[in-house]
Formats: structure tokens, C-alpha cells, sequence
């Protein structure tokens, strides 16, 4: 099914599109919603529009949300280097709507565009640091977040560990175990 407004990718212009794409594939682990702040708790499913899914909300509007920030995506891998550290975190704990997994966060990008089930969604930033994380202890800002981080070097080994906010440019459904692969990155 095609809905309206649906970027076609193929017909981007070559200075838009990187000719070495990588294959990236994984799956969503977990779906998750609140009514506002952290933690977010798993759903069966989601209805996704270009505000996000329907029925989450966030406890600071004025900063979290909008069309650019629809949805916050983390890495299972990454929540696994938190804990390992000695962070009391699960999925959901870091407010992210979708824990994914088999993805590799440090070759995740702004600009890339991936198919996750019907959905199509687009990396528009990544999450800074948080006072509201500190219920897990205040240094988990430190752990998830350096210079390096925002000065977009993804060298670090915080890279992506925050995760990776998203634009929604095909809404759908979303399920657990639906695949996300990169289709399209800019340069």
C-alpha cells in the first residue's frame, strides 16, 4: 500500500545519495510508550504518524517531540554496554519508543533513512544528555555522552549510545520482530 507524500529514494539526486551504502539490517525488540517521562513500557504494537505513536507523550514537550523528534530509537546492544557498566537500566528505561537490535549504532548516521516494517523513517539527530536520566545516577550522562559525541565524531565508543532521534516519512504499524533496514543515506 502507498500512501501520499512518500519520498521516492531512487529519484534523489546523486550529490544526495552515498554510492556505497552499506547493508544494515535488524529488528525492533521493543516497542515502547508512556504518558509522559521515563521509563517508556512495552506495547504489542504501534500505530506510528509523522508526531510519533500514537499515545505516548513526553514530560517536557517543549523539548522532546515534533515531526523531527517522532521517535527515539536505542540499540538492545547498547542498553547491554550501560548495564555491563552498572547502570539499573532495561528496555524503555532511556525513554527510547524503540529498542532494536543487530543494528551497529556506531555506524549509524543522521540522514539515513530506514524501512522498519511498513514505517519509513529518517535519523534527524542525536539525543543529548538528560537531566531526567539521572535517576540511573548522575554520571550516565558522562557514560552516554561526550565531546566527541557532540561534535559528531562517531569514533567514541559513546557513539549512538543515547540513541538516535527520527522523522516519520511513511506512517504504519510497527510490531516486535519487524525489520529495519537502511535504505538510503545522505552524505
Amino acid at each position: 500500500m502507498k500512501l501520499q507524500n512518500e519520498p521516492k529514494l531512487e529519484n534523489q539526486p546523486p550529490e544526495t545519495r552515498n554510492q556505497k551504502l552499506t547493508t544494515m539490517t535488524g529488528s525492533i525488540l521493543q516497542i515502547n510508550v508512556s504518558p509522559g517521562g521515563i521509563p517508556k513500557r512495552p506495547i504489542p504494537e504501534a500505530i506510528v504518524t509523522a508526531e510519533g505513536i500514537l499515545g505516548d507523550r513526553w514530560a517536557h514537550p517543549d523539548i522532546h517531540g515534533g515531526q523531527r523528534q517522532a521517535l527515539l530509537m536505542i540499540t538492545s546492544e547498547g542498553i547491554e554496554e550501560l548495564i555491563a557498566q552498572g547502570y539499573p537500566l532495561f528496555h524503555g528505561a532511556l525513554g527510547e519508543n524503540l529498542t532494536i537490535t543487530g543494528l551497529d549504532r556506531r555506524q549509524m548516521r543522521v540522514g539515513q533513512r530506514y524501512r522498519v516494517g511498513v514505517v519509513l523513517l529518517e535519523l534527524t539527530k542525536l539525543r543529548g544528555p538528560c537531566t531526567t536520566l539521572d535517576v540511573y545516577g548522575p554520571a550516565i550522562k558522562q557514560a552516554i555522552y561526550d565531546a566527541q559525541v557532540k561534535a559528531g565524531d562517531p569514533s567514541t565508543p559513546r557513539w549512538g549510545l543515547s540513541g538516535f532521534y527520527a522523522r516519520v516519512l511513511k506512517a504504519g504499524t510497527l510490531r516486535p520482530g519487524d525489520i529495519i533496514t537502511l535504505v538510503d543515506q545522505l552524505v
